[in-house]
């Protein structure tokens, strides 16, 4: 249900005074830069976010926000008001805390973009046990391998494999990634096993997307090997089954491949020779200030389950204690 809009109170002098709520949706609406994306985080319809902002700048007697149809900025008088506001907000946070009231337990509905593979095999067997320790929290879960506009999207937390390019997003590393180069037997006994990185370009190599830089560490120092290859893919479980089907060599990391790695169905080769970029799994949401807890929940969720390290490279024969580590 909408919150009615006319929301500023008065004190026993009859003036008026700031509502938290108000404060706390411009806050968000100026860190997302989307009055309808804080809206949605409060549980606000785009045009009752918009109507209680606009009831806040009146109360101040300024504008706060730049307003188009798209986006929004931030006025010169906002950005005055945003740190007294911070300021604010942190101080009802930390009353309410001194007195045995900590943050509201998470609530509401929480939207979650991931891979689809990833989002499969490690997220998806545990999301029902999230849901049964927050009742209070609804999942909206959003497999896709396509990077989304976590603001434009409405998108609570994103789950993102590899090097991070977005700077304005927040990021905690949840797991590191260990990655390894791997093929099946068959594949090796029909083409041999390379013994150095410089032996790929001999090599069927999978691709995905356009990766075809392979960068190692060598005695030498770092090597990068330009890889070719008949099949390049967009997705990671076409890699894998291209594999398994006995062609190929790809890169491949272990929360995909381990347990095809302990069966014996697929073998890393050059395991002496770590890769030089260093990968994890992140979690990454729009701002650090004013996360849901239901976002945090989520994220700590993750974090445990996966552990340190993960539990996909814990198995004997995974991992880097067993093979070259490339992890960060």
């Amino acid at each position: 249900m909408d919150i009615p809009p006319s929301s500023v109170s008065t004190n026993a002098s009859g003036r008026e005074r700031l509502d938290l709520l108000d404060v706390a949706l411009f806050v968000r609406a100026a860190l997302l830069a989307n009055v309808s994306a804080a809206g949605r985080e409060f549980g606000l319809s785009a045009a009752v976010a918009s109507s209680r902002i606009a009831q806040l700048e009146k109360l101040l007697g300024a504008r706060l926000l730049h307003r188009t149809t798209r986006r929004i900025s931030v006025t010169q008088d906002g950005e005055v008001f945003m740190a007294r506001a911070q300021a604010l907000l942190d101080a009802a946070d930390a009353a309410r805390a001194s007195v045995g009231r900590a943050l509201a337990e998470p609530q509401g509905r929480l939207r979650v973009s991931m891979s689809s593979a990833f989002g499969r095999q490690h997220v998806s067997p545990v999301i029902s046990e999230f849901l049964r320790r927050f009742p209070g929290v609804s999942v909206d879960l959003r497999l896709t391998d396509h990077i989304v506009d976590l603001v434009d999207a409405g998108v609570d937390v994103a789950i993102r494999v590899g090097e991070l390019k977005d700077s304005s997003l927040i990021a905690r590393r949840l797991a590191v990634n260990h990655r390894v180069l791997c093929a099946s037997p068959a594949y090796l006994a029909a083409h041999g096993t390379p013994h150095h990185p410089s032996d790929l370009a001999q090599h069927e190599c999978v691709l995905l997307s356009d990766q075809r830089d392979w960068a190692f560490v060598t005695p030498a120092g770092n090597l990068t090997v330009r890889v070719t290859g008949r099949l390049v893919t967009d997705n990671g479980e076409v890699i894998r089954d291209a594999l398994l089907d006995g062609f190929g060599i790809a890169l491949k990391s272990t929360w995909d491949v381990a347990p095809f790695l302990r069966s014996g169905e697929l073998v890393s080769v050059l395991d002496s020779y770590p890769l030089a970029e260093t990968v994890a799994i992140w979690a990454v949401y729009p701002s650090r200030a004013f996360v849901p807890p239901k976002t945090l929940a989520f994220i700590d969720f993750l974090a445990a389950h996966f552990g340190d390290p993960p539990y996909w490279d814990v198995e004997p024969g995974i991992g880097p204690a067993s093979s070259a580590s490339d992890s960060s």
